[in-house]
């Protein structure tokens, strides 16, 4: 089965789980083997259905495919026979030995014997071995402890305990993209398209009756004819038009999903880390301008900042352990106030943009978020999805630095951090950046941290700062020059912007007033007056003076929806 076809069986198991299709997911899962979940397994051993336990895992393995699979048969079947044993179900028992457990006999004669012997007792707690027996819970308990460590252990299931990290409802999101698309190329379309299927492809109605052409054989040279655009489709039944007074991106077919995922899987030492960044393809420019996905469903929940699902959630921007460059990109120096300080030059037509790469560099983790040195501007500084940081000198294709994440000072962060990687001590970087003279630079990683690096040129880099900074995930990091002090600017999961010396770390402001996790800042300053720009998962775009008076604008982002904010390189 190829890649595509396996993580369409992934949609279909998170449609099905968030249509409450209970046995009809955890048959997919079995009958595909692509996904153990674990949780399921768990509650299936607690409640004895130990039928439908063995059916599940023959989804995944035989009792003969290695030592570890022949284990767990034989502690799941052992278990089953002592609880008939402890109702006294010698018929039961019986059964079992014969059915079950005789299988066993070959690779170890002696102990079939002895279990059978078990047989005798009146209570097989007379048997030394089984003397610490308590009740039938406390033993599935145990085993279970057993199994998992075993499950964990069988390459068997590797790659298969961790179910990939999707946005909620992703499979409706992707049939809505289809359907703005057919509708983008209706000849005639309609404000309010009314979809009553998906059996066929979509095309408003005609005079002549003629179909639009399909995306496969219409190739698209100019822009797309402003139309209407399809209403929120509804969860179930045919799909009523609603008044569409503003043009925005399709909503969804819910207006209010689910936000519950995909049951989460403990994963132990061997689990497949950030799988939803698959390698492959590499780093390309509009990447680089484009780094987020937005989601299409502007009225999703939003998890709180302590939330696992959003401290864990990789970013699309790096897809494969490589960084391509443009031609262009290097090197160009240039004068302002942007958030990002290094630019390729400006493009007049589409025939201008690079096309030939010029450096492909080796990361071997998928990068994250990249900037350039703002004077040697043939440095470059990467982050990855694994908490690496890595420095080039682009123009002779030599990685100056490499250092894996750590946390500098462990004792000196709060008890939820320490929890959080004590559960998953896995970490990604979400944003690097130099400071304006290139003599700092911060990284902000997924989990409530920020830390901050002196360069002292060549491969020479020390530890300046460790901040402990947000509840969750900080997704971005800034430098600015208020009251022309060098501060740090985050933002995070916690729904907080947070401005801090750079210096010593001492806090300074903390601006709060946003409904949903801030995803990027944006400093600047109009002649004598300093501000920052943020902007949140629900589109709403915030702007903050160095006080404590509150947020002085308050707008939604064109589409609800806002990844970055940047300004151009002359400020204006």
């Amino acid at each position: 089965m190829s890649s595509l076809s396996r993580e369409l069986v992934f949609l279909i198991l998170q449609f099905l789980d968030e249509e409450k299709f209970k046995e009809t997911v955890h048959k997919l899962e079995q009958e595909s083997g692509f996904f153990f979940n674990m949780k399921y397994f768990e509650d299936e051993v607690h409640n004895g259905n130990w039928d439908d336990v063995e059916k599940y895992l023959s989804g995944f393995t035989k009792v003969d495919d290695n030592r570890y699979s022949m284990k767990i048969f034989f502690e799941i079947r052992k278990q089953k026979y002592l609880e008939a044993l402890d109702k006294h179900d010698r018929a039961k028992a019986v059964e079992i030995l014969v059915k079950d457990l005789k299988v066993f006999s070959t690779f170890n004669e002696e102990l079939f014997k002895e279990i059978t012997q078990l047989l005798t007792l009146e209570n097989f707690r007379e048997n030394e071995q089984l003397s610490k027996y308590g009740d039938t819970k406390s033993a599935r308990s145990i085993m279970l402890v057993e199994l998992k460590k075993l499950i964990e252990a069988n390459p068997l299931f590797r790659d298969k305990l961790q179910f990939p990290n999707l946005k909620n409802s992703r499979l409706r999101t992707l049939i809505n993209q289809s359907l703005n698309w057919q509708h983008q190329l209706c000849k005639n379309p309609r404000p309010n398209p009314d979809i009553k299927t998906l059996f066929v492809d979509h095309t408003c109605g005609q005079p002549n009756g003629a179909r639009a052409p399909s995306p496969a054989n219409n190739p698209l040279l100019g822009s797309l004819p402003k139309a209407g655009v399809f209403p929120p489709l509804g969860a179930h039944g045919p799909f009523q038009p609603t008044p569409a007074p503003v043009p925005t991106p399709l909503a969804g077919w819910m207006s209010n999903p689910p936000t519950v995922t995909h049951p989460a899987v403990s994963g132990g030492a061997i689990g497949l880390g950030s799988p939803s960044i698959p390698a492959g393809t590499s780093l390309s420019h509009s990447a680089l301008k484009h780094p987020r996905t937005p989601p299409t469903n502007p009225s999703v929940d939003y998890p709180s900042g302590d939330s696992d699902h959003l401290s864990k959630r990789t970013r699309p921007i790096g897809i494969s352990d490589e960084i391509n460059l443009p031609v262009n990109v290097l090197p160009v120096s240039f004068t302002g106030h942007s958030h990002s300080h290094s630019h390729s030059q400006a493009f007049s037509t589409p025939e201008d943009l690079p096309k030939t790469v010029t450096r492909t560099l080796n990361q071997g983790s998928s990068p994250m978020s990249m900037d350039f040195h703002p004077v040697q501007q043939t440095l470059l500084l990467v982050g990855t999805n694994v908490g690496d940081i890595g420095l080039w000198e682009v123009g002779s294709r030599e990685r100056l630095v490499l250092r894996n994440f750590k946390v500098w000072d462990l004792g000196a962060c709060s008890m939820p951090l320490q929890a959080a990687l004590v559960k998953d001590p896995g970490v990604s970087v979400n944003r690097v950046i130099w400071s304006p003279d290139g003599s700092l630079f911060g990284v902000a990683y997924s989990r409530h941290i920020v830390q901050i690096y002196s360069y002292h040129g060549g491969d020479e880099v020390r530890q300046h700062l460790e901040i402990d900074a947000h509840v969750g995930g900080v997704n971005d990091i800034a430098f600015s020059h208020p009251n022309k002090q060098l501060c740090v600017i985050t933002c995070g999961d916690d729904k907080t912007i947070k401005v801090w010396d750079a210096t010593n770390g001492a806090k300074q402001y903390i601006f709060e007033g946003h409904e949903a996790p801030v995803y990027s800042v944006c400093p600047h300053h109009k002649e004598n007056i300093q501000f920052i720009f943020s902007t949140a998962l629900d589109g709403k775009i915030k702007a903050w003076l160095y006080d404590n008076l509150g947020s002085r604008v308050d707008y939604e982002a064109p589409g609800r929806w806002c990844t970055t904010m940047a300004y151009s390189a002359d400020g204006t």
